[in-house]
Order: C-alpha cells, then structure tokens, then sequence
C-alpha cells in the first residue's frame, strides 16, 4: 500500500464511486478504499437477511416473504431521470455497459388528499383529473412555452429574459392555480422547496424540459429508469470501471485515518500500519466526522408488501411525491415503490420506501399520511439517518467530502452534488454532452 496516489477515495458510496470512477477516465492514480466488507456505504444493497439483522438483531425473517437472495433493498433507493445528469455521467464514463436499466412504470403526485399521474405535456394536461377545464387549457399553454422554448431562440422566449424573470411571474402570467403551481414545481421540476418561485425562471423551465425530453425518451408512463437488480450495482459497476483505468478497490480496510502534514494538508491515508500518500482525499462525511456538521435528518419507512402501490395503474415501479403544502410540512414526502419487475424482490412482493426530511423525532407519526397510501403491509422498519455537509476549505486541506444523502427519491440533487466536487477537485467542470441513447438499448425490454 505504501505508494502515492493522486486521490484517494474513502467510502464506496454512490457518490464516491462515481468520483472515483470519473477521476480514473481522467487518467489519475486513485486508490479507492472502505472499512466496511461490502460496497456501498450508506447506499448499499441488502438482501433479506440482512436487512433483518441491521433492523431486527437476531430475529429470522418469515419464509413467506420468499428467498433471501432474491431481494436488492437499496438503502438509499433513488429514480434516474432518463436525459439526467447521472445517465449522462454514466455513459460519460463507459460505465453503462456493465448495467441494465429498465424504465420506471409510472410518475405520480398527491394533491386534495389523492393520487394523480403527474402531467407533463400539454397533451397530459388536457386529459388530467388534476384540474378543472379552464385550469387545463391554461397549463396546456404554459406546457407548450416550455416545450417550445429554446433557450439560443429569442422567438421561443415570448419577450420574458429567463435569467432575469422570477419562476413566480412566468406561472403569474399563465394565471396558473396553487395546487397547479404545486405539482409543477414539485412533481415535476422536482424542486424540493418553493424557494425557486423568486429566482430566475431559466432553471426552473429547463427542470420542466428534462422531465418531458425524459418522458418522451422511452415511451413509458414515467420520465425515470432504475437498474435491474437495483442501485447496488452502481458501486461495482464503476469498481470494474476503475480497475479498467488501472485503479484499485480495497474492501474491509478498518480505521482509515487521513493524515495532516503540519499545515493541516492532507497527505495520505493510514489503515492497518500501513500509509498510502497522496495529493487529495475525497471521501463520504463519516471518515472526516471533525470537518462536517448535522444539517437535518430523513426519517424513513421500508416496507415490503404483497401488492403496488393503490391507485397508481397498477405499477410495478413507482414514484409518488406529496408536495409540502399538501400536508402542511415544511417539506416533501417521497414514495418509492419497485418489485420483481425490476429484480429487487421475490415474484409478487414489492419494496416501497416513504421518505422525508425530520421534522419531529417521531417517524411513525411523521409519516403516517404516505404509509397509509400503501395499502396493507407484509413487514415495516422506521428508520432515521442524520444529514451532514462539510464545512472544511478544500483549499486549505485537499479534502473533499460529500454530503449526506436528502430524502428525495430521485438523483437530481445527488447529482448536482458531485458535479460540483468534480469541479474542485480537478479544477473544471464535466462535459456532459453525451449519445445519450448510448443507455437506451437496455432500458426498452
């Protein structure tokens, strides 16, 4: 172990193996280490037995609920959006070809207490119970500026600057209804708060464009996709990937402790006796507990039921977001439902997840209201994880830590997040103008 490598990496979680796996098909030496003997960190994979021993102890689980094996519960379960960034740093880096996507059943929103799909085009909203008839013919135009506009077309931009107009006075000048303005800006431009109503409109209307593009993109009932087998193939895709590029992996590594030179720099990382040097650390906020502070926590149910979700067409794999206001909360809550269908469960069993950021110190309370969508449940663990972010200058120590994980059950803002530590680390940002029907062929069985 006793080498120099450019980076480092410290945890094999979802954000840290995709770094590791970008900065290794930029040509740097990384070696990619985890205390734990399994891959994943917080985001990785379980299969029955498992999960019962992180949430049960010694408790055996019920031979009805089928064989061990046969379950993938991701920990940390999230949605691909189809044209996202995260498909784009997946075919970026080549990694595609060691996973099989298939897309998402169906896209839905709670409002007034029910059920909706979410609509995205003008189409969708013509036809949508979401909203009363001059509603809907006032969302199928606002639907068709967006879809129209081009941001290099001043002719698309009907007279508004984007970078300057607020998201609020663009959906003002549609007339658009409250709960209208709720599912827009949650269920589909997937902002988790309202604060985006008073910043420029360009982000908003871009976010609203990649949900249609990636609706569009495979002809199915979501604009999402998910591996088979679930997230737990992610880390050892790009394990693989990074092995290509000469990197290397080293699992169940115990105490890994950076080391500091006398100006707080990091130098290297000691595990077992052993010191590998390096130039930078990247690592998840657990390996650096002193340079990261609590921002909140997601308080979490996983269920394993018999049956999809009630009233969403019978899908097999599903996301339902209850935006805010709908139950009075300062923030989201997210449904995540997959199955068979996607190889995470036995024949007949489906996993759903309800997530959102802590408000009480009572999940079951908490979260009653997305629960109670389910419909009966076979098993249910409440669980509850603390969110850090750094606090560290990366200037000053050359360390690069992630932040935790929110609880929404989509990568947007996972993305985002290494888009940004890619950024520091190498000093640019990412081309991301990728084929992307380089991830399609799979996606469509």
């Amino acid at each position: 172990m006793d080498e120099e490598y450019d980076v480092i990496v410290l945890g094999t979680g979802l954000k840290e193996c995709i770094l590791s796996g970008l900065l290794s098909v930029d040509g740097l030496k990384v070696l990619h280490m985890d205390r734990n003997d399994y891959y994943g960190g917080a985001s990785t994979s379980l299969n029955l037995t498992q999960l019962w021993k992180r949430f049960r102890g010694d408790d055996k689980p019920p031979e009805s609920l089928g064989s061990s094996r046969e379950y993938n519960v991701d920990m940390i379960p999230k949605f691909m959006m189809a044209n996202g960034g995260l498909v784009r740093v997946l075919i970026h880096t080549d990694v595609t070809k060691y996973l099989n996507f298939k897309a998402v059943d169906g896209s839905f929103v709670y409002n007034k207490k029910k059920i909706y799909k979410v609509p995205a085009t003008d189409v969708e909203a013509l036809k949508s119970p979401l909203m009363g008839l001059f509603e809907k013919r006032r969302a199928r135009k606002f639907f068709i500026y967006v879809q129209d506009f081009e941001e290099n077309d001043p002719k698309s931009h009907e007279g508004l600057d984007l970078n300057k107009v607020t998201a609020r006075e663009v959906i003002t000048k549609y007339g658009l209804e409250d709960d209208t303005i709720d599912f827009i800006g949650h269920a589909l431009a997937l902002h988790i708060d309202d604060s985006y109503l008073d910043e420029p409109a360009m982000e908003f209307v871009k976010k609203m464009k990649l949900y249609a593009e990636s609706l569009a993109r495979f002809e199915g009932g979501s604009p999402y996709i998910y591996p088979l087998y679930g997230l737990g193939e992610l880390p050892q895709a790009f394990a693989r990937l990074s092995a290509v590029y000469g990197g290397t992996y080293m699992l169940n590594k115990p105490e890994c402790q950076v080391k500091f030179d006398d100006n707080g720099n990091a130098i290297g990382v000691t595990s077992e006796g052993e010191t590998a040097k390096c130039k930078k650390v990247v690592c998840d906020p657990s390996y650096l507990p002193d340079k990261v502070r609590k921002v909140g926590k997601v308080a979490r149910a996983i269920c394993i039921m018999s049956h999809p979700i009630p009233d969403t067409n019978d899908s097999h794999s599903v996301q339902v977001i209850l935006p805010q206001k709908q139950l009075g909360r300062k923030s989201d809550m997210y449904l995540f439902c997959c199955s068979y269908a996607h190889n995470v469960a036995p024949k007949g069993k489906f996993i759903a997840f309800v997530s959102t950021e802590a408000e009480t110190d009572d999940p079951q309370v908490e979260l009653k209201s997305g629960i109670d969508l389910l419909g009966p449940l076979d098993e249910i663990f409440y669980d509850t994880y603390d969110r850090y972010v750094p606090t560290n200058d990366h200037q000053v120590d050359s360390c690069y830590i992630s932040s935790s994980y929110d609880a929404t059950t989509h990568f947007e803002s996972t993305v985002q997040d290494v888009l940004a530590m890619y950024t520091k680390i190498t000093g640019k940002a990412l081309d991301l103008s990728v084929d992307l029907s380089a991830a399609s062929a799979t996606a469509e069985e």
